[in-house]
């Protein structure tokens, strides 16, 4: 079988794109509250492990996803901090995506993370090199403003900004030809504007940042890495194969380990490296959240015999797999990346909190692990969709000299709303016959319509917590998981989701009673709505879907990550400095577990994989008796 053609993939180098990883994020949120702490060995701990630490506690020997145990015997000195609200870290991140964000003239700037930003800076990038002057390299100013022309910076032009690669790469060897010089100069002008964003940041927001410049957010992500930390790291042209030899980007990826590729999840990689290897790749039970024993590079699967489209169809094909997956996975093999940095948005479209757990099989916990996971959601919709909005007191106006005492009065109104509600959750598979557990982020998941209560913003949040844990949690987790069968969960996820603008998020919009409203149209559609129903109505008994002795034996400290790059995640997992328990929905995630972008479930049930407008309607139609 003919492998699929290289040419055949089509680049787009005509972009510029900017990549941030802000330094050791977490540690370096309480170096800012106490600047004492940069100079001692910091970590920060979520459940037992810790999720990041700074640079001097990295010298002493603490690491990334260590137990917290062994960071305590590996450096007793080390100052732990307990990271698990994520109030600071939520709240510094997003003052730094505004920082950034002013100067993406298109409005396209990405988060990924809390401690990840892509700029577009394809327009700023073009209109300073039109704005070049070819006789005063030396001596240039980059034009951080259209309006403005005094708004910039002075910069050397005839140098490129920060570290590059190849390292031993001259600018000479780059004169290959027009596109590659034109390529050569853009790259150059993103690198100083690179550098500047770095130093500003550093300047006004107190983080230091790695920073990658390239093309694509593939790239530019992975060329960031590098240079760590505070270093920044251009992809030097050539971008394509040549008389002249191979593309610069096929040299730099073909370094990489197939599984360290964004876009390309632990699942995918390992049905790749089992390919190449004729093996199954063995896992290192060892590490906390497990791992490959066996790397197979880039360069062994590209230059696999007949590798290519078909293989890789076949290969990673199948019920619930997208039909254009082998495209995708081989486009990004050869280092081709499409997806566009998102647009900067005023409301995320969904905001989902999740938590993991050592154990939970008791319906007690479950009620109780309910109510926090609410009692936060519902705190963040009021935070992100909603805001203080002063209007005149009617009131005060109709009584005349009243309106002097009333004046104006301030009232909370939504922004945005979510018309869905989706509990999820990952069981902890069976033990193995070696007392081992399998690797696993399979989830499964239940949606309702939001409750209109929860819009209320006149009540409390723990009021309307109890009341929907009791109301309507509590029955979607029972049709997840029928007692009858036992179970024992690693993870549990509160999502809010298909969130919509409401009129009181525009201008010149008046607002609406949005909880008034879907109560109407509860009542207008009771006739007409469908019920699912439950297990016990059913002719048959429900199945479980578990093992009998699901929930025996002893339970590892600490184990499967809750970080799934899914459409329901926010955050990535392996590639992060950071890991966290809150997830927010970003339109554009091109880096995903073996999830399909804009399909948001796959049906444990059939496996197709089901977009978030049709989970509800899916989940019935398996309900129905036959």
């Amino acid at each position: 079988m003919a492998a699929f053609p290289t040419k055949a993939l089509k680049r787009d180098d005509t972009r510029l794109i900017i990549h941030f990883d802000y330094d050791c994020f977490y540690a370096a949120v309480f170096e800012k509250e106490d600047p004492k702490l940069r100079y001692l060995p910091l970590a920060v701990q979520q459940k037992q492990i810790i999720v990041t630490c700074n640079y001097e506690a990295r010298r002493q020997g603490l690491h990334k996803l260590q137990r917290v145990t062994e960071a305590r015997k590996t450096c007793p000195n080390a100052i732990i901090m307990l990271g698990e609200d994520l109030t600071r870290f939520r709240n510094a991140s997003k003052e730094n995506y505004d920082f950034l964000k002013r100067f993406a003239w298109s409005g396209r700037a990405e988060r990924l993370g809390f401690d990840e930003v892509f700029i577009d800076v394809t327009d700023m990038v073009d209109y300073n090199l039109e704005m070049l002057n070819s006789h005063t390299l030396q001596s240039s100013f980059f034009h951080l403003s259209r309006n403005d022309p005094t708004l910039g910076f002075a910069f050397d032009c005839s140098n490129i900004a920060g570290d590059v690669v190849p390292e031993n790469q001259t600018v000479t060897d780059t004169a290959m030809g027009q596109a590659t010089s034109s390529l050569y100069i853009r790259l150059l002008l993103g690198s100083h504007l690179a550098q500047h964003l770095r130093y500003q940041l550093e300047e006004h927001q107190g983080y230091s940042s790695t920073v990658g410049i390239s093309t694509s957010k593939l790239i530019s992500k992975l060329v960031g890495n590098v240079n760590k930390p505070k270093g920044q790291t251009t992809l030097l042209p050539p971008y394509t194969s040549s008389d002249h030899g191979e593309s610069n980007i096929t040299l730099f990826l073909d370094e990489h380990d197939i599984g360290k590729i964004p876009g390309i999840g632990f699942k995918t990689a390992q049905k790749i490296r089992g390919h190449v290897l004729a093996h199954p790749a063995a896992i290192d039970h060892g590490l906390v959240y497990g791992g490959t024993e066996e790397n197979v590079k880039v360069r062994d699967v590209r230059l696999f015999p007949s590798m290519g489209v078909e293989v890789l169809e076949k290969l990673l094909g199948g019920s619930g797999s997208p039909k254009d997956i082998a495209i995708r996975v081989w486009s990004l093999i050869n280092g081709i990346d499409t997806s566009e940095v998102g647009r900067a948005r005023e409301v995320p479209q969904q905001i989902s909190i999740e938590d993991s757990y050592i154990r939970l099989d008791a319906m007690a916990e479950v009620e109780r692990e309910l109510k926090l996971l609410s009692r936060s959601l519902l705190s963040r919709m009021r935070i992100d969709l909603s805001c203080v909005e002063e209007h005149e007191d009617m009131l005060g106006e109709r009584r005349g000299t009243e309106r002097a005492t009333n004046g104006n009065r301030s009232s909370r109104q939504w922004l945005a709303y979510p018309k869905t509600l989706r509990l999820t959750t990952r069981p902890r598979p069976a033990r193995n016959p070696d007392g081992t557990r399998s690797r696993t982020f399979n989830r499964i998941s239940r949606s309702c319509d939001m409750p209109p209560l929860v819009l209320n913003l006149s009540s409390s949040i723990e009021d309307q917590s109890e009341v929907l844990v009791r109301e309507t949690l509590i029955p979607l987790f029972h049709k997840l998981h029928p007692e009858k069968s036992g179970w024992d969960l690693s993870l549990m996820n509160l999502c809010a989701a298909s969130i919509s603008l409401t009129a009181a998020s525009s201008k010149d919009g008046a607002g609406r009673d949005i909880s008034k409203m879907l109560k109407l149209q509860q009542r207008v559609l009771k006739d007409w709505k469908v019920e699912e129903p439950n297990a016990e109505e059913l002719d048959a008994p429900p199945v479980s879907i578990y093992p009998a002795n699901f929930g025996e034996g002893a339970v590892e400290a600490v184990e499967n990550k809750p970080l799934v790059a899914t459409k329901d995640t926010f955050l990535v997992a392996d590639s992060q400095d950071e890991a966290t328990s809150e997830t927010y929905e970003n339109d554009n995630i091109w880096e995903s577990d073996d999830e399909v972008p804009g399909l948001g479930y796959t049906c444990t049930k059939c496996g197709l994989a089901v977009p978030d407008f049709a989970i509800t309607a899916h989940e019935r139609f398996h309900d129905l008796p036959d």
